[in-house]
């Protein structure tokens, strides 16, 4: 009887990499287009697709608000990668990123290279991160200025939150309730016409706005209206409340105005980039202070974090980096027990990367969701499961990639034109240099 070959320790190597349920041979993929669709919405939602040229392909999406050509204005340099090298891609694209929506393209490039790698390698996108923390992420919503600003008519809006299932809550609190008084109105006909754009400060003053000891009380009323009727088993946090247009000291007076009632957080108190405005209130109420949503980048929350300038931080990761940054931000913040609130406004496409993130956070509190009010939201993407957020919760996909694919009928149904559904984008195949030409001097 012939004796049995002994395998070898190559062959047992080659034999468990044939097992991996790949949908593709990654070590031959290449990026070979990058096509977009705009979807109108409260924000409109930029949508990425990069295409390969063994068919799969990744999603993601700029930051709402943004624009689509801050993701095509990386096509020239992403044709022909292999979208694998996820790390040496990102690192040549984020010299030319920024703070607020113009982070979007890095970081929504950066979404969509996950799915890509997640389909290939048939794995979750948080197994990429280093796994879960949890098999559910909670929610928390957004809730817009009520319609009739009095504290009957913001407890009605909060109630039909909670009517959906939401246990975590953030409402809006405009400053046109708060009684105040522009330097110099131009064309305006009463103080309470601030959200109209038709204010200008006086010549050689910056923003800003005074607020009056009636406007904090009214502000404060509406507060606690709201907490009486959610009872304290509801976490609630106000929305930021003028842009850093009220002075530190303005807002720390209003923040200790609202300390009673048990805020879980006051959101951006004071201009983005002001470290020593978010130090100088947070150090002096005691309602926490969350913020971030505008900075791009772990270089750009350091200061926040290593000044203990905030209670929690609160990335976009449409803004951040995308998701693998998001991690390292929140990563950093754990170290200074700062915990990771995320910001979001998008599609379902970047939900469920925020989901992904969430899931791989160890000091996590809540991710907002800014589409309950639109009837199409849930509708731009297959797979997503039906009442996914039960309880004020949603489930940690367990799919390859994000989880979620196009729906290509309903994209098309809510497109801003100009946008078309995913067409040719080859004007930016190359450069963009400007109007120069291979066949002329810059002198001619």
């Amino acid at each position: 009887m012939a004796e049995k070959p002994v395998e070898t320790a190559g062959a047992k190597a080659d034999k468990a990499l044939n097992t991996v349920n790949t949908f593709s041979k990654p070590s031959d993929l290449k990026i070979t287009d990058i096509r977009t669709a705009v979807v109108a919405a409260n924000y409109d939602y930029p949508i990425i697709r990069i295409d390969t040229n063994q068919g799969v392909y990744g999603i993601g999406e700029v930051r709402d608000a943004g624009h689509r050509e801050n993701a095509l204005q990386f096509k020239s340099r992403l044709i022909g990668q292999n979208p694998c090298n996820l790390d040496m891609i990102f690192r040549d694209m984020k010299r030319f990123g920024s703070w607020g929506r113009e982070g979007g393209g890095v970081s929504g490039i950066e979404i969509a290279l996950w799915d890509l790698i997640g389909k290939v390698y048939g794995v979750p996108c948080y197994q990429f991160l280093g796994g879960k923390y949890r098999d559910k992420v909670r929610l928390y919503a957004d809730t817009p200025a009520a319609h009739t600003p009095t504290p009957e008519g913001y407890v009605e809006r909060v109630n039909g939150r909670m009517a959906k299932g939401l246990t975590f809550i953030k409402f809006d609190i405009r400053l046109d309730l708060m009684n105040v008084f522009p330097n110099m109105w131009i064309g305006s006909k009463t103080k309470h016409e601030l959200n109209t754009g038709n204010w200008w400060n006086a010549p050689g003053s910056g923003t800003g706005v005074h607020v009056t000891d009636e406007g904090i009380a009214r502000m404060a009323e509406i507060v606690a209206a709201v907490r009486a009727a959610v009872g304290w088993g509801v976490s609630l946090c106000i929305d930021h409340y003028g842009h850093g247009m009220m002075t530190a000291k303005e807002v720390i007076k209003f923040g200790r105005a609202l300390e009673p009632y048990g805020l879980a957080w006051m959101e951006d108190p004071v201009q983005w980039w002001d470290v020593a405005g978010h130090k100088q209130v947070k150090d002096a109420v005691n309602v926490p202070i969350c913020a971030g949503e505008e900075l791009y980048l772990l270089n750009g929350f350091k200061p926040f974090i290593e000044q203990r300038a905030v209670d929690i931080i609160h990335p976009d990761l449409l803004t951040s980096g995308g998701m693998l940054e998001t991690k390292k931000i929140a990563d950093y913040a754990d170290q200074f027990s700062i915990p990771t609130a995320l910001h979001f406004a998008g599609s379902p496409i970047a939900f469920m990367a925020n989901v992904h993130t969430a899931a791989a956070i160890p000091s996590f509190v809540a991710l907002e969701h800014h589409g309950l009010d639109l009837p199409f939201w849930e509708g731009l993407v297959t797979g997503l499961p039906e009442n996914y957020m039960e309880g004020g919760y949603v489930a940690v996909p367990e799919k390859p990639g994000l989880g979620v694919d196009l729906n290509y009928e309903n994209i098309k149904a809510g497109l801003r034109e100009p946008s078309g559904l995913f067409e040719p984008t080859d004007a930016w195949n190359t450069p963009k240099l400007g109007f120069w030409q291979p066949d002329k001097r810059w002198d001619d």
